[in-house]
């Protein structure tokens, strides 16, 4: 596989890719090749991807993928139809434009791209999902949405700390897949006490996750908000916005910017396009965003979408969440009070994992930085699950696996040790990427 961009996006995916395959790196920044070489087991070379050399360098007539991620559209384009002038790759394209994931959806073919993934939607998609379920902090669906996984960040406040899971699962179809420590990865059984400061990762039907997830924190459901303020109406805050409208709510959008409102108001039938500066805190608390149940800092840069968070918090709403640009500002905003921190690269690196991963998987959600992995398989008669008893398939599997869910003809299963998987059956797995690659080969 051919990765052109050693950024945060092609960095995360060479990292998720370098086990299982051969990758080669291209980026023209040596300082990039460098940090990539010392820190990843890839071939890393420096030049243009863009260039026929560079890709016949790289060994484009070889490989079976060539996935563009840099920062420009335009190169990421040109580096997919320069490959196919060699030979057929699947190419893969990171584009921010929906003008150009719009043009390739028409035909599939055109570009020379044969998958685009569109940075601006899938963030827009990232935040209406988390903004879903109260006190997520990360969100995904499997089964044709008959299975949620979500992840819940433990505080000393949280209802659940000091208790053990046998206490905390009072839901029907819930599994508790893994509590993720600053430095482990626990697996838990009934007497396993949840600490502060854990991460609980749990799998289920969507009614038992939204239960569980009611029972954490007060905020309401998606369902039940009765405001929602997206600021910044740049595209990722108009997809936001869009999709919100899709879920049938009405959310106020706050765009500083005259001919961009206008044009958004034009746009959005159901949302509130108000034309102001979203810094200005008396104009926050003079149209009552104080009152808001969710506030989504969108704008063109972290630190503006820092401030609003923060300005957010301090007039008194119940959830923020901000889109950061530059990853290592997670941890940061985070820490300071904003309740989710979403970016953009790393949901775009997961979303091209996501589709790599397709040849084995139904689906993959990537958690904390690819410490773990929630994988959905399809059970043929290679599985190690075929025919058993999950009790009796776990001993021929890694201990840091967990069965969380199984769907059958439509229906959801909650794994128990006496349950018989059968073939054809989807199962959702919690995975611990030390283990990833044995656990892939036995599921």
């Amino acid at each position: 596989m051919i990765v052109v961009g050693a950024g945060e996006v092609g960095s995360n995916i060479a990292a998720s890719l370098a086990d299982d395959h051969d990758v080669v790196v291209v980026d023209q920044d040596s300082a990039r090749v460098e940090a990539i070489t010392y820190s990843l087991d890839v071939l890393a070379l420096e030049g243009d991807g863009t260039s026929l050399s560079t890709l016949e360098e790289a060994g484009v007539e070889k490989a079976d993928m060539v996935i563009a991620s840099t920062d420009r559209d335009e190169t990421n384009i040109v580096v997919c139809g320069t490959a196919k002038t060699v030979d057929d790759p699947f190419t893969i394209a990171r584009v921010k434009k929906t003008d150009f994931l719009e043009t390739w959806t028409r035909s599939n073919t055109a570009f020379g791209v044969d998958f685009m993934v569109c940075t601006d939607l899938h963030t827009a998609e990232a935040v209406v999902r988390i903004t879903g379920l109260p006190g997520a902090h990360d969100v995904d669906t499997f089964a044709n949405g008959l299975v949620h996984m979500a992840e819940f960040e433990v505080d000393e406040e949280s209802p659940i700390a000091g208790h053990t899971v046998f206490e905390a699962d009072r839901f029907e179809s819930l599994t508790f897949a893994a509590l993720i420590r600053p430095d482990d990865i626990v697996i838990p059984r009934g007497d396993t006490i949840i600490q502060p400061e854990d991460n609980v990762v749990v799998i289920g039907s969507p009614e038992s996750v939204r239960g569980f997830a009611g029972s954490l924190t007060p905020e309401p459901t998606l369902e039940q908000a009765n405001e929602i303020v997206i600021v910044g109406g740049g595209e990722i805050g108009y997809q936001t916005a869009r999709l919100f409208e899709e879920e049938g709510l009405s959310p106020r959008l706050i765009e500083r910017d005259h001919d961009r409102a206008r044009k958004l108001a034009e746009t959005l039938p159901n949302t509130l396009v108000l034309e102001s500066d979203a810094t200005d805190i008396d104009f926050l608390v003079r149209e009552h965003v104080d009152e808001s149940d969710i506030v989504v800092a969108a704008l063109d840069s972290d630190e503006k979408n820092l401030l609003v968070s923060l300005l957010a918090k301090r007039i008194g709403v119940d959830r923020t969440v901000a889109v950061v640009e530059f990853g290592e500002y997670v941890d940061l905003f985070e820490t300071v009070g904003v309740d989710v921190a979403v970016n953009p690269r790393v949901v775009t690196a997961e979303e091209i994992t996501r589709f790599t991963r397709k040849e084995h998987t139904e689906n993959v959600a990537i958690l904390e930085s690819d410490r773990a992995e929630v994988l959905e398989i399809e059970v043929d008669r290679d599985s190690v699950l075929f025919g058993n008893r999950i009790m009796d398939a776990m001993a021929d599997l890694p201990d840091a696996i967990v069965i969380g869910a199984i769907t059958r003809d439509g229906e959801l299963i909650t794994p128990r040790g006496e349950t018989v998987v059968e073939l054809g059956d989807h199962v959702v797995v919690f995975v611990d990427t030390e283990v990833l690659e044995a656990a892939a080969d036995a599921l």
